[in-house]
């Protein structure tokens, strides 16, 4: 695990009340965690767009089981992209109505193009991607 090192930073007194709610609405300890938090999503996102970095996620589809050649089609996709898909998990909402949530692992910029194409079939009502950094070392402590 890292040191810990202090640092200060300087802000106008509307955007330091502004942060506090931030922290106090997301439940946050402390101004630290909730600084650590953004700045490891800061430079996640910015590791996703240069498209190599090693990420983990999640896709979660909402889609009518009921449309013609929909679950084929999403099978399909999964089987092509054994080396990034770890696991599905499937849940009837409704009758006409089924989730599915698909856990990936690789290169964000692969896990995107999956993401794009799956969200792009007919039939799928919602799809929402979330990924997190996966690369080696990155250990963060959980108190």
């Amino acid at each position: 695990m890292s040191e810990i090192v202090r640092f200060s930073v300087s802000l106008e007194d509307d955007l330091l009340e502004q942060f506090d709610k931030y922290c106090q609405q997301g439940k946050l300890a402390t101004r630290s965690e909730a600084v650590r938090q953004l700045i490891r999503e800061k430079l996640t996102q910015q590791a996703w767009e240069s498209g190599s970095a090693e990420a983990a996620g999640t896709l979660t589809l909402v889609y009518d089981h009921h449309r013609p050649q929909l679950h084929d089609r999403l099978t399909e996709v999964q089987h092509d992209n054994t080396d990034l898909v770890v696991s599905t998990v499937h849940a009837h909402l409704t009758h006409e109505l089924c989730l599915e949530v698909i856990i990936l692992k690789g290169p964000a910029d692969k896990l995107q193009a999956i993401a794009s194409r799956l969200s792009g079939l007919k039939g799928i009502y919602k799809a929402d991607l979330v990924m997190a950094s996966a690369a080696e070392g990155e250990t963060h402590s959980h108190d």
